[in-house]
């Protein structure tokens, strides 16, 4: 993934690019069309060096005249590649009648699609549909890609994986399931979130010899945070430091039953540097709880007035991690959303936010999908239809920064108007207690000087990674979220 740009774009904004490639700088369209093929053989070639018989699937447009040129070239280098047509070859037009043509020259078998054809493969090749989808596939199509999904083969995707929405990243109807893919000339944003991960598998890219100046004249939908820049926004220490200088950070929660997800979060805020952690919680838990970890201060708090002289001593305060729907959770919310501290506000938080929405600039909102939807007045599922236009929505109505939970979790900034994307993070990650660590993560970072935006999209990247290296140690199954603190520390530290 370090080797991929950063830069993110929708579709119209890559089919702009080729454009301007093409009419403004000179550059054919079969010439680039020939570069993505040859492109995607090489890949094909490091990938699957034993791979003797292909099959292409090609569509009918731009991205089938991309398989086209696979095809050739597999076919005069030695392998025994077909073509299995969805779209009358005869109807082809422009560069893709071009590619079939060469094709057809170098006797490719090209035959109409049938799910037999597809037995014996060692590799199939999708080049079915294209960026340009907007409705669900069906017919045909999708018998095509249901088909290949239950084939034993391994799957490369051309540019996209046929089914998948290049904006949202999620399924028209039925995607394939790519075990690579190449795409080109801008990194599609719908690739690296919702369903886009679990689609295109590995993930290359090939600018196809378009002039890097061209991409000046595009603003990126989206920017990719790889941690680039964790050298300089977590120098090392000053060697006179002391607590004092790395803020102070008050975890709010822990109703009745629900102690560790107050604790996760405040331990999360101690390993990734804060100077001091208190946890404002329930008289009965508080004893027990600082026995355990001495390095926390736990208060016991009953009432909203106990909690006032904690938020005038805190830098920041993290607040929703076993906060609970009830009258004790609901008071302390109330005053803490009176106060004038950056906030960071999570699980039961949200969910009382959503009830009684409010503005603010000063907060850090980390909702999951659900809790978005509770937020945006919606369903999970129209959330995760397109998580790019939740999280825009989430930062325009609630104000400061937002941060939508998931596979390729999204951050967005009403205020700097950015919006980031972090791929860190595995499925062994979707397990109780993950949040509340992230929340203790960013309530750190933004209690030693991050600005706010900084904080969420460092913070988010920091806890994948931690559970990325988590998940080396020990696997993805049973990764619990206690798992990532040691790792936290770690990461936290890369000037060390």
């Amino acid at each position: 993934m370090a080797a991929l740009p950063v830069e993110l774009y929708r579709a119209a904004q890559v089919r702009e690019l080729d454009r301007i490639a093409i009419e403004e700088r000179g550059i054919p369209g079969y010439t680039l069309m020939s570069r993505a093929g040859q492109a995607a053989f090489e890949q094909l070639r490091r990938h699957w060096p034993d791979a003797r018989r292909v099959v292409i699937v090609c569509g009918g447009g731009n991205n089938g005249g991309d398989g086209y040129v696979v095809a050739r070239l597999a076919r005069l280098a030695g392998l025994t590649a077909s073509v299995l047509a969805l779209a009358d070859p005869q109807q082809l037009h422009g560069d893709a009648q071009t590619a079939w043509w060469d094709a057809q020259a170098a006797d490719v078998p090209i035959l109409p699609f049938t799910r037999a054809d597809l037995i014996g493969a060692d590799l199939l090749v999708d080049a079915i549909l294209g960026t340009g989808l907007e409705r669900e596939v069906s017919g045909t199509w999708r018998d095509a890609i249901e088909a290949m999904n239950a084939h034993s083969a391994p799957i490369l995707a051309l540019d996209i994986p046929s089914g998948l929405h290049a904006d949202t990243g999620a399924i028209l109807g039925a995607a394939v399931q790519a075990t690579a893919t190449m795409t080109f000339i801008g990194l599609k944003q719908g690739l690296f979130t919702g369903q886009g991960p679990a689609c295109c598998g590995a993930l290359s890219f090939a600018d196809l010899g378009v002039p890097g100046d061209i991409y000046a004249a595009l603003h990126p939908a989206c920017w990719r945070y790889s941690g680039q820049d964790l050298p300089t926004q977590l120098p090392k220490r000053q060697r006179s430091a002391h607590k004092g200088h790395f803020g102070h950070v008050l975890v709010v929660g822990g109703d009745l039953g629900m102690a560790g997800a107050a604790r996760m979060a405040a331990e999360a805020a101690a390993r990734c540097g804060a100077g001091l952690v208190s946890i404002a919680t329930r008289a009965a838990h508080a004893g027990l709880q600082a026995a355990a970890r001495p390095e926390l201060m736990f208060h016991g708090i009953e009432t909203a007035e106990e909690l006032t002289p904690l938020l005038n001593r805190a830098t920041v305060i993290a607040i929703g991690p076993g906060l609970g729907h009830e009258d004790w959770g609901r008071s302390l919310l109330r005053t803490v959303l009176a106060s004038d501290k950056p906030l960071v506000i999570d699980a039961d938080g949200l969910n009382l936010l959503a009830i009684d929405p409010q503005f603010c600039t000063n907060w850090i909102l980390t909702p999951h999908p659900g809790e978005a939807a509770r937020l945006l007045k919606m369903t999970p599922k129209q959330v995760e239809a397109d998580r790019f236009a939740a999280i825009e929505d989430l930062a325009l109505r609630y104000g400061g920064v937002a941060v939508l939970k998931g596979a390729g979790s999204l951050i967005a900034s009403k205020t700097d108007g950015l919006v980031a994307l972090c791929s860190t993070g595995n499925p062994g990650m979707a397990s109780g207690g993950m949040g509340d660590v992230l929340a203790g993560v960013i309530a750190a970072l933004l209690a030693q000087g991050l600005p706010a935006f900084v904080a969420a999209k460092v913070g988010v990247y920091l806890h994948g990674l931690a559970g990325d290296l988590a998940a080396q140690a020990g696997g993805e199954r049973g990764l619990m979220a206690t798992d990532l603190l040691p790792f936290l520390r770690q990461v936290v530290n890369p000037s060390s």
